[in-house]
């Protein structure tokens, strides 16, 4: 008993450089190693190694050391949520720390479709990463969806009737047509790939209808150069670590048009300080651009390299402002940041409220050349850069022609 209160102590010691090292706050470090000390006690009452733990173990200490909280104070906590998610994440770090990998690998058969039509998608459709990232949430849905309606992870059975039975449930709420197009998209190709790989006997893919998107039938969401104007003024004000990587980023994205995906694998090294010049990573297409630094962009990104930016071994630009210190995961992660920025400007748009809203606004209603603005953003055809001529309302209007009207109507 003695050797494993001396391992646990050298455990605890280990937790704590280990989150000293990734800049954790003392307080953080503080609650942190208190959970993780509570739990190993667990462990040791129940006499289990801590190289055996399982989701389940850390379920059922929850269990008890919530009733204790309630036992000592008589009440439960304000956020059960809340306080769950602060009493385990120390215990995450711990595990990882101690196992290399948290939660462990599942074994599962649902886990190993994913791992194959993961690299299905990434070797035989060599699809962009963001194409894979959505593709793959999509499948673990409908395979957790399929386990808790059928009963059962075999896809031997799967039927048509089944796969209505999900696209009802996925789409009870209110989720636009381009959103259920998309699902019915992703779910089209998953079943494709359970046929080609014989985990189904027919291919069901043929029987998923997805909503019809008429061309140009929609303006696309894009704030005017006033509402620009008053996020961009509002965020610099804010001169925060978090304040200065945001207005860098709504910077780059009102002056360049830039997917949220291209700014978060923005790179160190992709900036020529020397000769004024970015290199960007194009997510959809693959390909590179390299655009001049203009020195509005040039300087918030330095300001933000020198007064906001964790001090971290990653390469990419921006980094997460809570500790640990890493990269973005996804575009979809900047959504939250722009979108409250948006909020603090007193901004209403119509339509989108994330990075997407700052795309091409300024650049059509500079009057740049549809083909520049298409390169620029990284289209290969031109009839992707088509659609958004409609925003461009009042120039069209400048060349409009006049109807005449007879005497009788006049």
């Amino acid at each position: 008993m003695l050797k494993r209160i001396t391992d646990d102590k050298a455990l605890l010691a280990r937790l704590n450089a280990h989150l000293m090292a990734e800049c954790y706050s003392k307080s953080v470090c503080r609650i942190y190693c208190k959970s993780a000390q509570h739990f190993l006690r667990h462990l040791r009452r129940r006499r289990l190694s801590i190289l055996e733990v399982q989701p389940s173990d850390i379920k059922n200490y929850l269990l008890c050391a919530l009733r204790r909280f309630c036992q000592r104070h008589g009440r439960s906590p304000s956020s059960a949520d809340d306080w769950r998610s602060r009493h385990a994440s120390g215990i995450h770090v711990l595990l990882r720390l101690v196992l290399g990998q948290w939660p462990p690998i599942s074994r599962s058969p649902c886990q190993a479709v994913c791992n194959d039509y993961r690299q299905w998608l990434e070797e035989k459709r060599h699809l962009a990463s963001e194409t894979v990232f959505g593709a793959l949430g999509e499948a673990r849905r409908f395979l957790s969806w399929h386990v808790e309606y059928a009963g059962t992870a075999s896809l031997a059975d799967l039927a048509i009737i089944d796969i209505d039975a999900y696209l009802r449930a996925r789409c009870v709420t209110a989720i636009r047509r381009p959103s259920r197009k998309c699902i019915a998209f992703y779910v089209r190709d998953f079943l494709r790939f359970l046929h080609v790989t014989g985990r189904t006997s027919r291919n069901l893919s043929t029987g998923v209808i997805a909503p019809t998107l008429y061309a140009f039938e929609s303006i696309p969401s894009a704030l005017c150069p006033e509402e620009i104007g008053a996020v961009l003024e509002v965020t610099r004000q804010d001169r925060s670590p978090l304040g200065l990587r945001d207005y860098a980023i709504l910077m780059l994205l009102s002056t360049y048009g830039l997917r949220a995906g291209e700014i978060i694998h923005l790179r160190l090294e992709d900036i020529d300080w020397r000769n004024d010049r970015l290199r960007i990573r194009h997510t959809k297409t693959g390909g590179q651009s390299d655009l001049p630094l203009l020195p509005a962009v040039g300087a918030a990104l330095l300001d933000y390299l020198r007064r906001g930016r964790p001090q971290t071994a990653e390469r990419e630009v921006f980094i997460r402002a809570c500790a640990p210190y890493r990269a973005f995961v996804n575009g979809s992660s900047l959504y939250p940041n722009v979108r409250s920025r948006i909020e603090a400007a007193g901004v209403q748009p119509v339509g989108k409220r994330g990075p997407h809203a700052f795309r091409h606004a300024r650049l059509l209603r500079a009057g740049v050349p549809l083909k520049v603005i298409g390169d620029l953003l990284g289209h290969r055809s031109a009839a992707s850069t088509t659609p958004y001529l409609k925003l461009a309302t009042a120039e069209l209007r400048g060349v409009s022609l006049e109807v005449p009207c007879s005497e009788e109507q006049s």
